[in-house]
């Protein structure tokens, strides 16, 4: 490149455009020693109880040990449950909460469902029990799983599952699809 030389008009006007000039003593960067942001993002906090509706009204009757378990939302049609049972929508994932606490397995319970939710899962499979252990043979989880899976507000239908897969002492439940999959497959 060749010098070119620059009258004085345009040096005025340049000095003019660019304002005030703080020479540089140095021309090392300055790191900053701030630490460096985390690659991960940060987990915000779910409550998952905000997830069941405790104003629906829940049948008083204890099921039994060998009682089987189903419902249906309002507005869904009967033979939902026959596809669940038949196999049509499969099964995407399973929980299992044997040998929890109460309070463990509604947590790990409403986990498991926001997890799903959040993947896509349609159909899942969660094993309560028969609770043959239980006192005065009345199973708690299985009754505690019935009115949890009833108030939550992404559950569209449940029943007991077939004997290879538990019997009554599990469940096939079907989930409302989440919003981000709303624009790929439509609801039964």
């Amino acid at each position: 490149m060749t010098n070119k030389k620059i009258n004085k008009q345009d040096q005025d006007l340049f000095r003019l455009a660019i304002g005030d000039v703080t020479e540089i003593k140095s021309d090392k960067p300055h790191l900053n020693t701030n630490k460096k942001p985390s690659t991960r993002p940060r987990s915000q906090q779910v409550d998952y109880q905000e997830h069941l509706n405790r104003s629906i009204s829940l049948d008083s009757d204890t099921l039994g040990l060998g009682d089987p378990l189903s419902f249906v939302a309002p507005g869904l049609q009967k033979n939902v449950l026959k596809k669940i049972r038949n196999g049509f929508f499969g099964i995407d994932a399973e929980s299992d909460l044997h040998g929890l606490s109460r309070t463990q397995a509604q947590q790990q319970l409403l986990r498991f469902l926001h997890l799903s939710n959040q993947n896509g899962w349609r159909c899942v499979c969660i094993i309560h029990g028969k609770g043959y252990r239980s006192t005065d043979n009345q199973p708690i989880l299985k009754n505690s799983v019935n009115q949890w899976l009833r108030q939550h507000r992404d559950v569209l239908a449940f029943c007991s599952a077939k004997p290879a897969d538990g019997g009554t002492g599990a469940v096939y439940v079907l989930l409302k699809l989440s919003n981000k999959y709303d624009d790929q497959e439509p609801t039964e």
